[in-house]
C-alpha cells in the first residue's frame, strides 16, 4: 500500500479491498449523497471503485482513500479526477472529496484537500485545479473557499437534467504554478 500524503490527523493512500464495504455504506447514506442525483447501490459503488483504480493506472493520480490516523478507519476520499463531461473548463483536473457523515464538521475535508493540493503542486505535472458542486451544497463550496480556490462562475451541469434542482453548479479554480 502506498501512502501519498500524510497530515497530522489523516493518511491519503491507495485503496484496499477492505475499504469497499465502508465506501458502499457512505455512498448509500442519504446525508452524504444529498447533493447528488441518487445514493449509490453496492454495485454502483464497486463500479466507482473500479473507475478510481483505472484512473490511477492511467494517470498516476486519482481519488485517494482517506484514513483516520488515530483508529485507521476509512473516512472517504479526497483527490484528483479528470473532468470528462462537456464544459468549457474541460479537459481539466478536479479536486474533490467525499467523507462519511460522521466525519463532517471537524475540518477533515479542508485538511485533506489542502494537503492534496500541496502534493499536486510538488509531485505532479498539473498546472491548475477545478472544483465544482451544485449550488445548494454550501458545505462543499465552503471547503473550496477554505483551501484558497477562487470562484469562477456558475454553470448548468450537462449530466444533470435541466429541470432538476441540482442542475445549476458553481465552479472554483486555482493555478498551481
Amino acid at each position: 500500500m502506498q501512502i501519498y500524503i500524510e497530515t497530522p490527523r489523516l493518511i491519503l493512500r491507495d485503496w484496499k479491498e477492505e475499504d469497499i464495504p465502508a465506501f458502499a455504506h457512505m455512498n448509500a447514506d442519504p446525508h452524504v449523497m444529498e447533493f447528488f442525483l441518487n445514493p449509490l447501490t453496492a454495485e454502483e459503488t464497486f463500479a466507482f471503485y473500479q473507475r478510481i483504480q483505472k484512473e490511477f493506472q492511467t494517470y498516476g493520480f486519482g481519488l485517494y482513500a482517506v484514513e483516520h490516523k488515530e483508529d485507521h478507519a476509512f473516512m472517504g476520499y479526497t483527490g484528483l479526477h479528470q473532468i470528462t463531461f462537456d464544459v468549457d473548463f474541460a479537459p481539466g483536473v478536479e479536486i474533490g472529496w467525499r467523507l462519511g457523515h460522521e466525519y463532517w464538521g471537524h475540518g477533515y475535508a479542508p485538511e485533506a484537500a489542502s494537503a492534496c493540493m500541496g502534493y499536486t503542486r510538488k509531485q505532479l505535472d498539473i498546472k491548475e485545479l477545478y472544483s465544482f458542486t451544485s449550488l445548494p451544497n454550501l458545505r462543499s463550496e465552503r471547503v473550496m473557499q477554505k483551501i484558497g480556490m477562487e470562484r469562477m462562475k456558475e454553470f448548468d451541469h450537462p449530466l444533470v437534467p435541466a429541470d432538476h434542482p441540482l442542475c445549476r453548479h458553481v465552479v472554483y479554480h486555482m493555478n498551481l504554478r
